[in-house]
């Protein structure tokens, strides 16, 4: 059985035919599951109280479980062991600075990201994640993220991440090849 911590009749729509089509996978995989959270997103090594790892989204929400599956694609094997990924995070409120060393790792989820949404048939926004921080010019982040979407659709996508793709427009019926940068 997979834990939720979110009931799913608060999810958002499609959420349930994403976990349909990539826990199955995951657990089988990768020891592995999404997980609905009613709190902010956190990843969950397996430990003494869990056998699996846990990718929590926040909220049930479709674009939460893109967001944090794309996390899980870009961590190593070391990073997966640790919670949250063991990477540092500054909440909504970043100084500017902060925000800069936010978008730096950002670039790459949120490229991968806008592949699965793609392949879920949905569109793709960039996420700059500081409403009530120092304000900033969210244009060069924008396009490091559409320009390493761009390059990992010429030199492919990272392993994980091309087999959710796959598994994804499968699920969502759509074409891959098909998809267009805007």
């Amino acid at each position: 059985m997979i834990p939720h911590q979110l009931s799913n009749t608060q999810w958002e729509a499609g959420v349930q035919q994403l976990l349909d089509c990539l826990n199955p996978w995951l657990i089988a995989e990768w020891q592995t599951c999404l997980v609905a959270a009613v709190d902010e997103p956190f990843y969950q090594p397996a430990n003494e109280s869990t056998s699996l790892h846990q990718i929590q989204f926040a909220h049930g929400y479709f674009n939460s479980v893109l967001h944090e599956l794309a996390h899980w694609c870009v961590a190593g094997p070391e990073r997966r062991l640790l919670p949250d990924f063991g990477y540092w995070y500054a909440p909504d409120g970043r100084s500017s600075e902060q925000q800069r060393k936010f978008e730096c790792v950002e670039v790459k989820p949120q490229a991968i990201e806008w592949h699965f949404a793609k392949a879920c048939g949905r569109p793709f926004q960039v996420s700059v994640d500081n409403l009530s921080g120092q304000p900033t010019d969210p244009e060069p982040f924008q396009k490091a993220v559409l320009g390493q979407a761009r390059r990992y659709r010429q030199e492919g996508l990272p392993s994980r991440a091309a087999q959710v793709v796959t598994l994804m427009a499968f699920s969502f019926n759509t074409n891959p090849m098909l998809f267009r940068f805007e």
